[in-house]
């Protein structure tokens, strides 16, 4: 039997978020109201700095269980990810225990975030993995789009990994979408119109936010 990440685990990670994304920098969110308040939801956020996950699940409305690459799980790292709830991936293989977690997250009626993109780079969603939208069409969770802006403007002055301290960070939930056809099919045909239609929506929503925010 799969193991299904702790939802109270995930709940103080939201509390921990809060508290440091706020204390350290100017969070406006904006959307929130978008994600639905109870039932099973993807968020699919863009991925451009390393404080993009964190800020998500500091300013989101429900706890968030990420899919994180299994390199960050180390040490005392990779045990404070795990007692807050959130998932270690392979990225290079099939990772069948992610995946059933991750579903099993869905089944209870969590939250899972996901970086469609795979990994960090522009953010701009302009090429995704396939992941999402296996989860979307297996689950048949709705997806809610989450931009965030900011993050990569400039490197702080103290440490330059990290915005600077206090600075703007901006964070866009969209509507939410079925992935799916309706059909509920999930052939390799399925899977590839589902990321289509995936990706059409995120780059919308991603054009909407920077008009949005200024950004």
């Amino acid at each position: 039997m799969t193991e299904i990440p702790s939802a109270r685990g995930a709940e103080v990670g939201r509390r921990i978020g809060v508290g440091l994304m706020y204390g350290l920098w100017k969070p406006r969110v904006l959307g929130s109201w978008r994600v639905p308040a109870a039932g099973p939801v993807i968020y699919a956020v863009n991925h451009a700095h390393n404080i993009d996950g964190p800020m998500v699940m500091g300013v989101a409305p429900r706890p968030t269980h990420f899919l994180i690459k299994k390199e960050a799980f180390v040490g005392p790292l990779g045990r404070f990810l795990t007692g807050i709830g959130q998932l270690k991936v392979d990225r290079h293989s099939t990772d069948r225990t992610a995946i059933a977690r991750a579903l099993g997250v869905l089944e209870n009626g969590g939250v899972l975030g996901i970086f469609p993109e795979g990994t960090r780079g522009e953010g701009d969603f302009a090429s995704l993995r396939a992941g999402l939208a296996y989860f979307a069409v297996r689950s048949g969770a709705p997806i809610v789009p989450v931009a965030v802006l900011g993050s990569t403007d400039r490197p702080g002055r103290l440490i330059k990994a990290l915005p600077p301290l206090r600075s703007r960070v901006d964070v866009v939930f969209g509507d939410p979408f079925d992935a799916g056809d309706g059909s509920g099919r999930r052939t390799r045909k399925a899977l590839d119109e589902a990321t289509e239609r995936i990706q059409k929506q995120l780059t919308a929503h991603l054009e909407n936010a920077r008009r949005l925010t200024g950004r």
